[in-house]
């Protein structure tokens, strides 16, 4: 597995501050009547630049909670914005009702919006109830926490936090719940850092395994891989996908996704060379990260990657997951 990203601590410098912005509007190229998806409309970034560049914008998001932001961006462009709630994993569908788009953009994972709230559950930096569902619906931290076993536990924070010591967490974990429920984040990032330590200068312990629990929570995996392969129905030849992500896991499917010889096994220059597989995606950009100026003013963008390619005119492929190397729970190290 790759090297997981993680950042020191879950502090930004001001709210909701969009990352990779500028990279975000050069891949997508958005002109005078252009149509663009934002299939993870957060607080709105990504959207109000496209819509200042005039664009028209159709916005997804399954957070409840955009409501105000989307309340903003609608009363300022309310010829040229469009809110649908729901999942980006349901772009093409979503959209396909307002008529050709030239680009889709994802920034995958949790928001910084999501963060600051403490209620919400996602950090362990602030005390709320151990909740961390996106749509607010479903299975919640708190009831993989209290309910898993201890094997299963050990496995989902392995797989999808890459915790090599996911075993220890999860002992430590059952043993604490057996005095009650741990239904607090505070509570759970204490459990965690009693039972591996924490080393000055070192991520905060809990890291991996609030994302694990995160991930698992909202589906994110699935959710991310079927949201590339509906951008891939949606857009036509021409058509632009730029992908932000924030940790290796993700960043990897989407990089096979727009390259599937990148996964694919290794051939010996000895044997019959295999057709190669036709180029959804071309060309694929180089990969980008924020410079130091932005790292000044957003820590939350120095673990971000933008990954970002054109649509060609080969056919939309089946939703298939070989070669996208996408996690999955199993044996725990």
């Amino acid at each position: 597995m790759g090297k997981l990203s993680l950042p020191e601590t879950e502090a930004t410098e001001g709210p909701h501050v969009p990352v990779l912005l500028a990279e975000v509007l050069a891949a997508l190229s958005p002109g005078v009547g252009s149509r663009i998806v934002d299939g993870t409309f957060g607080a709105g970034g990504y959207s109000r630049a496209l819509l200042s560049a005039g664009a028209h914008v159709i916005g997804i998001d399954r957070d409840p909670n955009v409501a105000p932001h989307v309340a903003a961006l609608k009363a300022e462009f309310p010829d040229t914005f469009t809110f649908v709630a729901g999942t980006f994993s349901e772009l093409d569908s979503v959209a396909a009702a307002f008529g050709p788009v030239d680009g889709v953009v994802l920034d995958i994972g949790v928001s910084s919006m999501q963060l600051d709230e403490a209620d919400r559950g996602f950090s362990f930096m602030r005390e709320g109830p151990l909740d961390m569902r996106m749509s607010q619906s479903g299975t919640s931290a708190a009831d993989l926490v209290n309910d898993l076993d201890q094997e299963a536990l050990a496995n989902l924070l392995y797989a999808f936090g890459e915790e090599r010591k996911s075993r220890r967490i999860a002992q430590f974990i059952v043993a604490a719940r057996q005095d009650g429920p741990i239904t607090n984040t505070l509570q759970l990032a204490r459990i965690i850092e009693k039972a591996i330590g924490r080393k000055p200068g070192d991520a905060h312990p809990a890291t991996r395994s609030f994302q694990a629990l995160r991930i698992a929570v909202n589906a994110e995996f699935e959710q991310l891989v079927e949201g590339l392969f509906a951008a891939e129905r949606l857009l036509d030849v021409g058509g632009r996908l730029a992908v932000v992500s924030f940790h290796s896991l993700e960043d990897r499917i989407v990089k096979r996704f727009f390259d599937p010889e990148k996964g694919g096994p290794a051939t010996s220059r000895h044997l019959p060379q295999t057709e190669s597989v036709p180029r959804r995606w071309k060309p694929v950009a180089k990969a980008l990260k924020a410079g130091p100026d932005e790292l000044k003013r957003n820590p939350r963008a120095r673990s971000a990657v933008l990954r970002s390619a054109v649509r060609t005119g080969e056919k939309a492929r089946p939703v298939d997951e070989t070669g996208l190397s996408v996690p999955r729970i199993g044996g725990a190290a």
